[in-house]
C-alpha cells in the first residue's frame, strides 16, 4: 500500500470498515507483577484459547482484557486486582497497513464528539475498541454514517 493522504484515504478506509461487536461482556484487570506471577503458576486460571483476550505487561503492571467467563474463573485468585467491567469489544474489521495515519484518530474523534469514552487496542492488522455497554448503541449510531457495515 502506498503512502496515504489523511483526509481522502482515511475516509475511504472507514467506508470499507465492517464494525463487529463481540457478544460477550469484557473486563480490564490491572495486576501487580507479583500477583500475575502467582496466577501463572496455576494453568487453570489461564484464559481460554478460544476466547479473545489481551495481555500487556509493562514495567508498572500487568493488564488483562478478559471476557466475563474467563474473569469469573480467575477473580477469586486476583482479589487485589483493579477491575473495570461492563465493556463490549468492538472490532474495526479492516486490515490496515502500518503506514496508515489517522484512522483510529478519526474513529475516536467521531466517538469523542458524541461524548463516548473508548479504550483503543491495536492488534497486528486490525484495531479494536472497548466501549461501555451503556454507550454501545450511541457509538454504533454515530459511526454508522461513516462505516461500511455494522454487525
Amino acid at each position: 500500500m502506498s503512502e496515504l493522504k489523511h483526509d481522502t484515504d482515511v475516509d475511504e478506509l472507514l467506508r470499507r470498515t465492517r464494525v463487529e461487536v463481540a457478544p460477550a461482556m469484557y473486563y480490564l484487570i490491572g495486576l501487580r507483577h507479583e500477583d500475575w506471577n502467582r496466577l501463572l503458576e496455576n494453568s487453570e486460571l489461564s484464559p481460554r484459547g478460544s476466547a479473545p483476550f489481551m495481555l500487556l505487561r509493562d514495567e508498572r503492571e500487568v493488564t488483562l482484557l478478559l471476557d466475563e467467563e474467563d474473569w469469573r474463573t480467575m477473580r477469586h485468585a486476583a482479589r487485589d486486582a483493579r477491575v473495570e467491567g461492563g465493556f463490549r469489544l468492538v472490532t474495526l474489521d479492516i486490515e490496515l497497513q502500518w503506514n496508515v495515519v489517522g484512522y483510529i484518530a478519526q474513529v475516536t474523534k467521531i466517538l469523542a464528539e458524541a461524548g463516548i469514552s473508548v479504550g483503543a487496542l491495536s492488534a497486528f492488522s486490525r484495531d479494536h475498541l472497548l466501549i461501555k455497554q451503556n454507550d454501545l448503541g450511541t457509538a454504533l449510531r454515530v459511526l454508522s454514517p461513516y462505516v461500511g457495515e455494522l454487525c
